[in-house]
């Protein structure tokens, strides 16, 4: 039962714990990642220096938690390193942050909170925008965040869960359409995509199990494939539909409005449904480790 403990034990231990307040790993890895680009990114910048840098930037971690397997009580540190792949509570305390200043009427402090959350511009964002980015973000970081780790903790242990977490940390680094990472940055993206296909599919029927089944499955089928990412429309159209919530839609960028594919149907998000979305990530998470302790009993 290893592998089910060290699951649980991790959920439990993000749960009680939250993320690492100071000496956190992943900073560390973001200032390394950057000595790593720094290198190798040089006058001109291309796909091939960009997968270079994303091998350098993951393999020596990688390797190093696979030692994990030939330690004894391997499983503890297994629990260990997966706690510090995951964010769960950091997503909560985020979200939460945002759906009081929201109910106390502070629209600047709740601008600012939603601020920590995503990329797009906040501060002419009225409490119905507020609402709804914190919406998508907490259904996106679902998988982000919680169940893309998960996953590839229970296929392939602590490497699978670092390697996910920090190709995730290098596409939210180098995965920019932008003219510095367009070359640089398309390993990162690209690994990022292929680690998360699966997962993001099996967090969005997840997020449907727990909502209005019918209409998630739905809006996943007719609306994400209109959602640039191939990952994150399937989570939200699933999500938003789950709910009953219309999302997407416009949205400002660097000071330039976008308008976005609609996800879901039904009304705009208040700030009561951001609670709603935190509980749809929480009971999707009690159904996976249900599903992997009982796998893992059968199989015992």
């Amino acid at each position: 039962m290893s592998l089910a403990l060290s699951a649980v034990a991790a959920a439990a231990l993000d749960r009680v714990l939250g993320e690492p307040r100071r000496w956190h790993p992943l900073v560390g890895f973001g200032c390394y990642a950057a000595l790593v680009e720094r290198v190798l990114y040089g006058n001109a910048a291309s796909r091939l220096r960009g997968a270079l840098a994303v091998l350098l930037a993951i393999l020596p971690f990688v390797l190093l938690a696979s030692a994990t397997a030939w330690l004894p009580y391997g499983f503890l540190l297994d629990a260990l390193v997966l706690y510090l792949a995951l964010g769960w509570r950091s997503l909560d305390e985020h979200a939460r942050a945002v759906s009081a200043a929201l109910a106390s009427g502070d629209i600047s402090e709740a601008r600012r909170r939603v601020g920590f959350m995503v990329s797009r511009d906040t501060v002419d964002m009225t409490p119905s925008e507020a609402s709804k980015a914190t919406v998508e973000s907490v259904l996106e970081n679902g998988n982000d965040a919680v169940f893309g780790a998960l996953f590839w903790f229970v296929l392939a242990g602590a490497p699978g869960a670092v390697a996910y977490r920090l190709a995730n940390t290098l596409d939210a680094m180098w995965g920019y359409k932008n003219a510095r990472y367009r070359q640089f940055g398309w390993a990162a993206a690209r690994l990022d995509d292929l680690l998360n296909f699966i997962p993001a599919r099996l967090t969005a029927l997840s997020y449907a199990l727990f909502g209005r089944t019918a209409q998630a499955l739905a809006c996943w089928r007719r609306q994400a494939p209109a959602w640039e990412s191939p990952n994150a429309g399937p989570v939200m159209a699933a999500g938003a539909g789950a709910l009953d919530l219309a999302l997407g839609g416009s949205a400002c960028y660097e000071g330039v409005r976008h308008q976005r594919p609609l996800l879901g149907s039904g009304s705009a998000a208040t700030p009561r449904d951001i609670t709603r979305a935190l509980n749809l990530v929480r009971n999707s998470l009690f159904l996976w480790l249900a599903i992997i302790v009982a796998w893992e009993a059968l199989h015992a």
